[in-house]
C-alpha cells in the first residue's frame, strides 16, 4: 500500500482543507531558515484538529534532542523526521521516548547505501529525498533508478520534486520496501499554503487507477521542500 505524506503544513485553514483529503500523514518543519517553518509558538490547536488517522510528523534539522522532544509532546507529534546530519545515536534517543523516527538521506549519484547501515536498527523509516545546500527544498527529482540499489529491510519515503503528472511513474515503481511518497512545494501557491485542488485531482488519480484509492496497492517517488 502506498501511502501520501503531504509536508510543509503551517496555515490552520489550509491544514483543515487538506486534512479533508484524508493523506495518510502531514508533515510540518520546525526548521527556523525553511520558507515552511511552523513557527516557534504554532498554534496548538491547528494540530488538535487533525483527524488521529492521519499521522503527524515533525520534521527537525540538526535540532537539540530535548528540544525536538518537547516540541513532539507540544504538539502531540506521532513521528519525528530528521532531515539533517543527525547521527544513529540520535535517533535511538527520539525513538526510545516513544516516537517513530523518519531519517532522512539526500540522494546524488555519489551515495551509498551502506551508509544506511548503522542506522538500521534505530529508524522506522528512511526518506530518500533530493540532495541539496539547503537539506532539501530543491524541488528537483533524483534519478529515481539509484533507489534500486537500496537492500535493506527499513521501508521508506520517496520525496524530492514530485508533482502533480507522476502518479503514473510513482505507481511503476517495483521496490517493495516503498511505502510512501512525500509531496510538498510542487502542490504550492506559495510556501507553506497547499493548492487543494492540485491535491485532490493527484489524489484521485491514484484513485483511478487503483480503486482502493489513496494508500493503494504498489504495481510493483514530494517532496519535503523547505
Amino acid at each position: 500500500m502506498i501511502k501520501i505524506k503531504v509536508c510543509g503544513m503551517r496555515d490552520a485553514e489550509n491544514v483543515r482543507e487538506v486534512s479533508q483529503l484524508r493523506p495518510d500523514f502531514m508533515g510540518f518543519i520546525f526548521y527556523p531558515a525553511s520558507k515552511r517553518f511552523a513557527g516557534e509558538n504554532a498554534d496548538v490547536t491547528m494540530f488538535q484538529n487533525i483527524s488521529r488517522k492521519i499521522k503527524k510528523v515533525g520534521v527537525f534539522v540538526n535540532e537539540d534532542n530535548e528540544k525536538i522532544m518537547e516540541c513532539a509532546y507540544r504538539f502531540d507529534l506521532d513521528f519525528v523526521q530528521l532531515h539533517g546530519s543527525e547521527s544513529p545515536k540520535d535517533c535511538r534517543t527520539i525513538r526510545s521516548a516513544g516516537y517513530q523516527v523518519i531519517k532522512a538521506f539526500g540522494m546524488d549519484p555519489a551515495f551509498n547505501f551502506t551508509t544506511l547501515v548503522p542506522y538500521l536498527q534505530f529508524c522506522d523509516y528512511f526518506l530518500f529525498d533530493t540532495k541539496s545546500p539547503q537539506f532539501g527544498g530543491s524541488g528537483q527529482k533524483f534519478n529515481w533508478e539509484k533507489i534500486r540499489d537500496y537492500k535493506y529491510n527499513v521501508p521508506f519515503f520517496l520525496s524530492g520534486g514530485i508533482g502533480p503528472d507522476d502518479h503514473t511513474a510513482i505507481l511503476d515503481i517495483h521496490h517493495p520496501a516503498m511505502v510512501a511518497i512525500d509531496i510538498n512545494s510542487q502542490f504550492e501557491t506559495e510556501p507553506g499554503l497547499k493548492n487543494v485542488s492540485l491535491l485532490r485531482n493527484f489524489f484521485k488519480k491514484l484513485k483511478d487507477d487503483h480503486p482502493d484509492g489513496v494508500g493503494v496497492p504498489r504495481r510493483g517517488g514530494s517532496n519535503t521542500g523547505w
